[in-house]
């Protein structure tokens, strides 16, 4: 199975055996939305939600922490996921946050895995029925085995300012980044010092889709292809939407999952304003 799949291929993918799709919709109830709610008014057919909110580090006093292996194995294996299964992920959210599960999914050795390209709004595009209420598969039994070349933390951060050795990549919108913008949620306005910005909504055309080839390319010229990427943004989310961009020309990025959440609020952490640095 490819990573990104179109809705043609899952529409006639639907009802194999192995195949498990999943709702990753997270979206922020102070906006006026709930993402279980809208899940049950419309989803895909057999889709089950995942509950993103709720697939954190709850012990952390930051936002999404990435969860230990037992909660992992009992969260996904309660959705149906097993070792051998093959995952469709999407979302409709303005954070495009199927890409953090697909990231989750990866981090613990879960290869199969896939996004809908356009998530809902494609599939409701093209025409292709709905489903209502809530699905209830039935458990299985998952296995995560964590891959820490997927994760990094301050004390790598800190280090890597030294160093120099790895890219790190801001997701957040240009405002946010430069210092322009506050914080929304109250950190220090900046961004770590030397990272670059590509803001998250840069990798999708118009209609929502992924962006390919040479547009994906284009999207990150400036850097360098030979040296590793760090992704970060304000709280892990957006930061996987780099990580799976650079998935799709075939590298890989780790994130920062404390990201703006930790390094803007910690008076010990340099902080940086204005445009690009790296």
């Amino acid at each position: 199975m490819d990573s990104l799949v179109s809705v043609d291929w899952l529409a006639d993918a639907l009802g194999a055996p192995d195949l498990i799709v999943v709702d990753a919709t997270l979206l922020d109830p102070a906006l006026g939305r709930d993402a279980r709610s809208e899940y049950e008014a419309g989803h895909i057919p057999g889709a089950v939600f995942l509950d993103l909110a709720a697939l954190r580090d709850t012990a952390s006093p930051l936002p999404n922490m990435l969860p230990d292996a037992a909660q992992v194995a009992a969260h996904y294996g309660a959705l149906g996921i097993g070792d051998g299964t093959r995952v469709v992920l999407y979302d409709d959210s303005p954070w495009r946050s199927a890409a953090r599960a697909w990231w989750l999914l990866r981090s613990y050795g879960l290869g199969d895995v896939a996004i809908l390209d356009g998530g809902l709004a494609a599939w409701r595009g093209a025409g292709h029925e709905l489903e209502t209420g809530t699905v209830t598969p039935s458990p299985k039994t998952l296995m995560p085995r964590f891959d820490p070349a997927r994760l990094r933390d301050m004390v790598q951060i800190r280090a890597n300012l030294a160093s120099g050795e790895e890219q790190l990549v801001d997701a957040r919108s240009a405002a946010r980044f430069t210092g322009a913008e506050g914080d929304p949620h109250g950190a220090a306005p900046g961004h770590i010092p030397g990272s670059r910005n590509i803001p998250y909504a840069r990798f999708f055309d118009a209609d929502g889709r992924w962006k390919r080839d040479d547009d994906l390319a284009a999207t990150l010229a400036g850097l360098d292809p030979d040296r590793p990427v760090v992704a970060t943004c304000g709280s892990g989310i957006t930061a996987a939407v780099i990580a799976f961009a650079l998935h799709l020309t075939g590298h890989e990025a780790a994130i920062y999952d404390g990201s703006w959440s930790e390094w803007g609020r910690d008076p010990s952490t340099p902080k940086a304003t204005g445009s690009d640095e790296a």
